[in-house]
């Protein structure tokens, strides 16, 4: 039998990479095809190595040729990664940090956007994925609700241009859903809207991409686990145990022997209330001790932690997240935490 590329091509359509629901031509992962007689040699490019994807993947092109060319066909499969090619949409990105949290409000929006800022204010390029399907708060806490991503033409694919404010790169899924409008969506759609934002748009050179995690263990934390590079992970609870159960739970997701993806540390939200004219003064009103036994026995450390301030509700309504302000002690909180998780990436 006289084996063609497009013969090769054509078998390969059939193999699907599950984490991105679509087969690996469509998604651009077939990086050559060699042939020689009844040889066949086919360079798959992954996201990432480690992914337990690959060996799926391998096995299943192995599988599909001989279905298709016949079972005297050798097949040769060479797994390599984007960062090895030089290329894919997150080549530039040089650490992906996700912001995380157990249950809703407990500020897990506030201090992904605050740590943005923080980490831009410390000399680095960076950017914000908002992929909080529950409530996207990003484009209001960077003042561009409302406004809508540029597109730009890259390999001749439409991508999107991510706005900016504050030297910040912003993306959200906010950006494509009316204020009024109740999302009801199926695990798959909100993965393929999460996959596009990561992989159809154009994040240029980035120290750091800081992903505002919807809540919980669900869909998006799996794609984004399962998928992507990521450096680590940073956890958002306040001091009650009830948080600090539910975040536990999100933390031991991501320290399944499939994932293995680091928790950087804990940022403490709410830690404590003072009064301005009493600024001596600490009120713990939603207990202590609680993130304290939890950083002890996930065995990382405590990032920092934020007092009960109204100008950070304020700040984050006014589209100015509060760390832009310079004289605000709260802003000094969330450059020590950007000091701190650059100096736990640095040691991964």
């Amino acid at each position: 039998m006289f084996i063609t590329k497009h013969d090769v091509t054509d078998a390969l359509k059939e193999v699907i990479f599950f984490a991105r629901q679509d087969n690996i031509v469509n998604l651009d992962m077939v990086d050559d095809i060699e042939i020689k007689g009844n040889d066949v040699k086919v360079t798959i490019v992954f996201p990432k190595l480690d992914d337990p994807s690959v060996g799926i993947i391998y096995n299943a092109v192995g599988k599909k040729l001989k279905e298709k060319l016949g079972e005297e066909v050798n097949v040769d499969v060479k797994p390599v990664s984007e960062a090895d090619k030089g290329r894919g949409p997150l080549a530039g990105v040089k650490n992906i940090v996700a912001v995380i949290s157990g249950k809703v409000g407990v500020g897990k929006s506030t201090v992904a956007a605050n740590l943005a800022v923080a980490l831009k204010k410390s000399g680095n390029s960076v950017g914000i994925l908002d992929a909080d399907i529950m409530g996207p708060s990003v484009p209001i806490m960077f003042g561009v609700e409302g406004e809508r991503p540029g597109v730009m033409d890259r390999e001749g694919k439409s991508v999107m241009v991510p706005l900016e404010n504050y030297g910040i790169k912003i993306l959200s899924l906010g950006f494509f859903v009316q204020p009024d409008q109740a999302l009801m969506w199926r695990g798959s759609m909100i993965n393929n809207a999460f996959n596009q934002l990561m992989t159809d748009s154009e994040w240029g050179n980035l120290d750091y991409l800081v992903i505002d995690m919807p809540p919980g263990t669900g869909d998006i934390q799996l794609t984004l686990a399962q998928s992507y590079n990521i450096r680590g992970t940073v956890l958002v609870t306040t001091p009650q145990k009830v948080a600090t159960a539910d975040v536990r739970r999100a933390a031991m997701m991501y320290r399944q022997d499939k994932l293995q993806i680091p928790l950087l540390g804990i940022v403490e939200n709410m830690a404590y209330f003072t009064p301005q004219d009493m600024p001596e003064k600490k009120y713990y009103i939603f207990g202590q001790g609680a993130t304290d036994e939890l950083a002890e026995e996930l065995d990382i450390p405590i990032l920092g932690r934020i007092p009960i301030v109204e100008k950070i509700r304020e700040a984050g309504d006014d589209g100015t997240p509060v760390s832009l302000d310079d004289d605000s002690p709260v802003s000094q909180a969330f450059l020590d935490i950007a000091s701190n998780v650059r100096k736990r990436v640095a040691m991964l």
